[in-house]
């Protein structure tokens, strides 16, 4: 392994670890309250001071939003790699910019 973690394998792991496609609401809910817990740490600017101290911080925080968009797209059997490049060719045509998405990086 290259010390990289890809979208694919996120999407894999949380497939493998949390897949409950009843539970699509609650999972909402979860991405709802994470968000606003985001919000808080952000407000209080709570950045970890070490990677040993994540909670309760914007750090932690981002990754609970990520996992609970990624339990949803795992049960809509969304491939977000290829959602991710077709957005980002979609936004280059509304709103150009100098930096290209390179696929496959």
């Amino acid at each position: 392994m290259d010390g990289k973690t890809t979208v694919k394998y996120l999407q894999n792991y949380i497939k493998q670890k949390d897949f409950h496609p009843e539970l699509l609401k609650d999972y909402f809910l979860k991405l709802s309250e994470e968000v606003g817990e985001l919000s808080r740490a952000i407000r209080k600017n709570l950045k970890a001071e070490s990677i040993d101290k994540i909670q309760g911080t914007i750090d932690e925080e981002l990754w609970d939003v990520i996992y609970y968009a990624i339990a949803i797209a795992n049960i809509y059997d969304i491939d977000l790699e290829s959602v991710i490049k077709k957005k980002a060719e979609i936004s280059q045509i509304k709103y150009p910019a100098s930096v290209a998405f390179e696929d496959g990086r």
